[in-house]
């Protein structure tokens, strides 16, 4: 897949692109075009279809005809993601809706142009900070965290969790069947969670923070 390619993605087609690539690794299924409509506010189907005809040109997917759900990454999709990103910047996701997946287009507030490269390991998007809990680690409200999904986490990172429908950023520390968020800021709590009673979901690790200009 050359560049040349990839960077002929326009911004729509690059957040449709993210949104198959989430369905897939979140939900195991790419989606139908009635969900992609619903998502981006089309007013038909044939909106959906057009775009995804138009990732098919680029090879970026594959459609695969006589099922609703007939939609194949290839190979070079996740080139693509990262040069999309470097052109049309990477979802800013502000308060995350009660239920839903990070990086639905209900919580993406817009795109700033900042290069998913310049983390390691790569971020996947922004998160606006609400609030001082995580001050004494430099994470101040109103800054954007960059975040790498991943689903797994060591003692002492500092992760997006989410506990039931709210999403928290805290220090994570985990000891046999008991989970611990760690506050870094004297005046909020930890949250304690036991995890045979209760669900924890690591929804990615903090891998950066900016703090954008007023």
């Amino acid at each position: 897949m050359s560049t040349d390619t990839a960077l002929a993605l326009t911004a729509r087609q690059s957040e449709i692109l993210e949104f198959i690539r989430l369905a897939l690794s979140t939900r195991g299924v790419p989606p139908t075009r009635e969900e992609i409509a619903r998502a981006f506010g089309f007013r038909s189907l044939n909106a959906s279809e057009q775009h995804l005809q138009a990732l098919q040109r680029k090879g970026l997917i594959e459609l695969l005809a006589g099922t609703s759900r007939g939609i194949r990454l290839k190979g070079g999709s996740q080139d693509a993601i990262g040069a999309a990103a470097r052109e049309f910047g990477l979802p800013l996701i502000g308060k995350v809706a009660a239920g839903s997946p990070i990086l639905a287009q209900e919580n993406v507030l817009r795109h700033p142009v900042v290069d998913a490269a310049l983390f390691k390991p790569r971020a996947d998007y922004l998160l606006e900070v609400r609030g001082m809990s995580m001050r004494d680690a430099g994470i101040l409200d109103g800054d954007w965290l960059a975040v790498h999904r991943q689903q797994q986490a060591s003692n002492g990172q500092i992760v997006v969790a989410r506990l039931g429908d709210e999403v928290t950023v805290k220090r994570f520390r985990l000891k046999g069947s008991r989970a611990e968020l760690i506050a870094e800021n004297p005046d909020y709590a930890s949250i304690i969670v036991d995890l045979k009673r209760e669900s924890l979901v690591i929804e990615g690790l903090a891998v950066g923070v900016i703090r954008p200009s007023v």
